[in-house]
């Protein structure tokens, strides 16, 4: 019985990595839902696109405040987080990246988006 209450704890405790999502996978997301137009509005897509890049802001903000921390020259020096990208600017430079490197996952390509854009001098 107790092996069976741990291995529930275990199960419980034990995230399994989502997937990570492609440029490719976006940006299909993306044109379907700007296809739709306003009946897109109430769409799951949205909320799993807005969390994908919410999630990858994040780490790229708290891998930048640990290079800080740490005395570590940062991957790149972008604005402060209350003048972000916009929604529109971010998705033009996913477009820019060419369709045969589109399999890349979109927290690489929102890292290189930015040190591109953001590069430290």
């Amino acid at each position: 019985m107790k092996r069976l209450v741990a291995a529930a704890i275990l199960l419980c405790v034990t995230a399994v990595p989502a997937s990570a999502m492609t440029v490719a996978e976006f940006l299909d997301k993306v044109h379907a839902l700007r296809a739709r137009g306003i009946l897109a509005i109430g769409s799951p897509d949205i909320a799993l696109l807005r969390g994908e890049v919410a999630n990858i802001r994040a780490g790229y903000r708290a891998d930048l405040a640990a290079a800080q921390k740490a005395g570590r020259k940062p991957h790149s020096c972008p604005p402060p987080a209350d003048k972000p990208m916009s929604q529109d600017e971010f998705i033009t430079e996913l477009e820019r990246i060419p369709a045969a490197q589109r399999g890349m996952s979109m927290r690489t390509a929102f890292y290189a988006i930015m040190k591109r854009r953001y590069p430290c001098r």
